[in-house]
């Protein structure tokens, strides 16, 4: 190899080198642009304000312990739906077992607000319920809040 071939053949690896690195960094800088956004306050830019009305959520729960674990949550679920259903704005609450898996549960809730079902999370009997019932279930909480189509 004559040295302008080896100059060139060096200076083609560096600049793939470089280029890569570049590259890396640039990934990086990009990466952190997207974490710091991600943990600004607020909603999105081109978010919608919240819907008005009434909100339903439903509930997936799994629960484990065999027989006795599925009982204990069948009864914290039914206390947790009567003391719910005497809080300011609830409309409805239903506990349904899954036909085919017992210990698998949907919680069917209906709030006039919002508001209101923030509130009912935050009171005392919704946090010892969440209290009592986490040792049993066998994956976490899938609450999923809806709006009525208009």
């Amino acid at each position: 190899m004559s040295l302008s071939q080896g100059f060139i053949a060096r200076s083609f690896f560096a600049q793939r080198f470089f280029a890569a690195r570049f590259l890396h960094v640039a990934l990086i800088a990009g990466a952190s642009v997207i974490a710091a956004q991600a943990q600004q306050p607020g909603p999105p830019a081109n978010a919608q304000a919240p819907p008005t009305g009434p909100v339903y959520v439903v509930t997936h729960v799994d629960v484990i312990g065999g027989p006795q674990g599925t009982a204990d949550a069948i009864k914290l679920m039914h206390d947790f739906a009567a003391a719910s259903l005497k809080d300011p704005g609830a409309v409805r609450f239903e506990v349904l077992q899954q036909d085919a898996r017992l210990n698998h549960f949907v919680m069917s809730e209906v709030w006039q607000s919002r508001e209101a079902y923030d509130a009912h999370n935050g009171l005392e009997h919704a946090r010892k319920f969440r209290e009592k019932l986490g040792p049993l279930l066998g994956s976490p909480f899938d609450v999923r809040l809806h709006r009525m189509l208009p």
